[in-house]
């Protein structure tokens, strides 16, 4: 009888052990769950455009290329005035909003306005294009940290008010990019302009201080 009792007590002590290890296997269950619901759908990889030798790195790290691409396109279109300064600068500040820091939002903005009370919009269009020779090339982007660049932009800008050209300067632009956690359907780069890091100078300055 004693042997019965004990046979029956150990087949509850097992089934107890049993149900608190279901009851945890379905507590890690539920985590689990939650952990790949939270799990971003889609991932950002940066593949720089010469693959003929091959290419390793890290997912997350964004090549020079591709940072100075950002910088470039970005800068291009802020300051594309096809018709008149005075709409197109406004309307391009505002389209490019999710490729912006909200600083350099805000920078952009003051200028707008401080550039329409100086008559330095209507009717003036304007337009940036890389001087030949002087595009993409490693030492034109400065990593500061793995989310932090420079990009040293030599351009030439043209702008003209009606027909007349009133500027055609060659201008060195240090733009400062970040990375930006931003919605990834308006901004697919995962970076953001952020405006100057430093004064822009002329390329002809630049280059008689090199010369001394």
């Amino acid at each position: 009888m004693s042997k019965l009792k004990g046979a029956i007590n150990q087949a509850k002590k097992d089934i107890l052990t049993a149900r608190m290890a279901i009851g945890a296997l379905f507590i890690i269950c539920l985590v689990l769950c939650g952990v790949i619901y939270s799990l971003p759908r889609s991932f950002t990889v940066h593949i720089p455009p010469e693959l003929r030798a091959g290419s390793q790195r890290s997912m997350w790290e964004v090549p020079p290329s591709t940072v100075y691409a950002f910088a470039y396109q970005t800068f291009q279109q802020l300051n594309r005035w096809v018709k008149n300064g005075e709409e197109n600068y406004k309307e391009n500040i505002e389209n490019l909003r999710a490729l912006t820091t909200p600083g350099c939002q805000q920078f952009l903005e003051k200028d707008y306005y401080d550039r329409l009370s100086n008559g330095e919009l209507k009717e003036r269009t304007r337009g940036v294009y890389e001087i030949i020779g002087r595009g993409f090339s490693n030492d034109r982007v400065i990593v500061h940290s793995p989310d932090s660049w420079t990009v040293n932009l030599d351009l030439n800008v043209d702008e003209f008010f009606k027909d007349e050209k009133v500027k055609n300067t060659l201008t060195r632009f240090p733009i400062s990019i970040v990375k930006m956690d931003t919605d990834i359907s308006k901004n697919p780069w995962g970076l953001g302009f952020n405006c100057y890091s430093s004064i822009p100078l002329r390329l002809e300055a630049i280059e008689s201080k090199e010369s001394k």
